[in-house]
């Protein structure tokens, strides 16, 4: 199986996960925006590695600044994630 395979397989379980803790009600706002916010990340990547192979003849990684504006998007999924479970916490400690 070839390892553009295997991405393309491995967002139906990460739909499912949306789906289930969107649907539980349980995780914190702010957290959940981060993980849709990281389906931006895949949807922004992959045109992204597309303009590299056509425009540079380089993988993504190899175009520091196209790689650095897709990155950002999995930056900012990381924060909001850490930052929506971190206000749940510290939510939780007043209680």
């Amino acid at each position: 199986m070839s390892k553009d395979t295997l991405f393309a397989l491995s967002l139906f379980p990460y739909l499912g996960f949306l789906w289930f803790i969107t649907r539980s009600g349980e995780t914190p706002r702010l957290a959940l925006i981060g993980f849709y916010v990281l389906l931006v990340f895949v949807a922004v990547t992959i045109p992204a590695g597309i303009y590299a192979k056509v425009h540079y003849g380089e993988m993504l990684a190899n175009v520091d600044w196209l790689h650095g504006s897709a990155e950002f998007f999995l930056t900012l999924s990381n924060i909001l994630v850490v930052l929506g479970f971190r206000q749940a916490i510290l939510e939780h400690k007043k209680h």
